[in-house]
């Protein structure tokens, strides 16, 4: 193994030489002097993870005002939440290629650039630019949904890569409930659009430091493309079956999740006869509590087995359906189980994907297959649930339905990471 690469002309990514991890290499850069690179990376992967769905989840507590003023349909104002979960799914294949093509450097900076200049477009306010802005910012963090992941692999050292992805999961949560928490407030005191556009401010401070951490070259210029591993060694035999059942474990995972956000306050509401406001805060706990699933799964996985964590991922998960069956009066309880699990089905995914792959190209495939099967199943969820809801006048069969997709994303994910190295 060691003399055919050594012997082998191609590319290879930065921190495999010679076969074998090497660790990463200080940061060579005059402003973080010799800053070990894992760390700069981690702290990157931090701040664009808070652009990365902030600027998604800041339309829903303005939705009535900009409604009022721009005289949206309904349908319309739809659109402006399901079109960036469908850039997810549609663009996923481009948002790899460009990875491949561009270099994931020049990659996450067009997610940063993009989003800045969707939220700048949207904001302005006519209808037209209301719907290209969002467009654009779906667009964008597309290619920063496949390419965060490919940075991780390449630049954190194999043991911390699941640390890495507990953070980028994490903070990705972090940005979309400080978001909710905040947009209404700034929508009363400066207006919906500046409200919508102060999302911004979280993607210029990541711009900077990304343009700081590696360099204005590596940033702001694409670079070549890497010749694949993959085409001089043999990849991890199974894979094309590992990513079949990540990507149904996914789809199941995404279709929970999209399925709970949108429904579980009207189940508070008509079951429980909660008020909105109360429905709301309960449906926040599901939310919030994504942080400690995403990064206690990697604290698990030093003592646990990968079947182990994802079989409690899985259980934790069904308890939102099956206990708002059985108990909806515990519904706190069930909102704090599946959203430690909400969080942690995500990172042991997508570290799932990492650890298989065995160069960029080969995870930047598996990463664009995953989710864009897995956003389209998502994009579904609220139609299909409301629709079962409303044809049947009752909430037993929505909720038998979303326990089979958990089911479909215990069963897949655990027989898939059981075939992980």
């Amino acid at each position: 193994m060691r003399v055919l690469w050594r012997s082998a002309p191609a590319r290879r990514d930065s921190n495999e030489r010679d076969g074998y991890f090497h660790p990463p290499s200080p940061m060579k850069t005059p402003f973080f002097g010799r800053i070990p690179r894992s760390w700069i990376v981690l702290a990157c992967v931090a701040l664009i993870s808070l652009s990365m769905r902030a600027p998604i989840v800041a339309v829903a507590p303005v939705l009535d005002t900009m409604q009022a003023e721009l005289g949206f349909p309904p349908v319309v104002l739809g659109l402006l939440t399901s079109i960036p979960v469908l850039c997810f799914s549609l663009a996923s294949p481009l948002a790899a290629l460009a990875g491949r093509k561009f270099g994931a450097e020049f990659a996450i900076t067009l997610t940063l650039l993009g989003v800045i200049a969707g939220v700048a477009v949207r904001s302005v306010g006519t209808p037209a630019l209301v719907l290209l802005g969002t467009v654009v910012i779906g667009l964008a963090i597309t290619v920063g949904n496949i390419c965060v992941p490919l940075i991780i692999r390449r630049d954190v050292s194999p043991g911390r890569q699941g640390t890495a992805m507990g953070l980028y999961s994490a903070f990705l949560n972090v940005g979309a409930f400080l978001t909710s928490v905040v947009t209404a407030p700034l929508a009363e005191l400066l207006g919906w659009r500046l409200a919508l556009a102060s999302v911004g401010i979280l993607t210029i401070a990541a711009m900077v430091t990304w343009a700081f951490a590696f360099g204005t070259r590596r940033v702001f210029f694409p670079s070549r493309p890497e010749v694949p591993i993959s085409a001089l060694v043999a990849g991890q035999r199974g894979a094309s079956w590992i990513t079949t059942g990540l990507t149904i474990g996914f789809a199941g995972q995404a279709f929970s999740y999209y399925g709970v956000t949108t429904w579980l306050p009207s189940f508070l509401n008509d079951t429980l006869r909660m008020s909105a406001t109360e429905a709301g805060a309960g449906s926040s706990i599901f939310q919030i509590l994504a942080i400690v699933g995403a990064l206690g799964v990697p604290i698990l996985s030093k003592y646990w087995s990968p079947t182990a964590v994802t079989v409690t991922l899985g259980l934790f998960w069904a308890t939102v359906p099956a206990g708002l069956l059985l108990a909806p009066s515990l519904w706190w309880l069930w909102s704090v189980l599946a959203g430690i699990a909400q969080g942690g089905g995500f990172t042991v995914i997508f570290s799932a994907i990492i650890r298989v792959a065995t160069d960029m190209g080969m995870a930047a495939r598996m990463s664009a297959v995953v989710q864009g099967v897995g956003y389209c199943v998502a994009a579904l969820a609220p139609s299909v649930v409301g629709f079962v809801h409303g044809s049947t006048h009752s909430w037993t069969p929505p909720l038998l339905l979303l326990l089979g997709s958990v089911l479909a994303f215990m069963v897949c994910t655990t027989l898939a990471v059981r075939k992980v190295r």
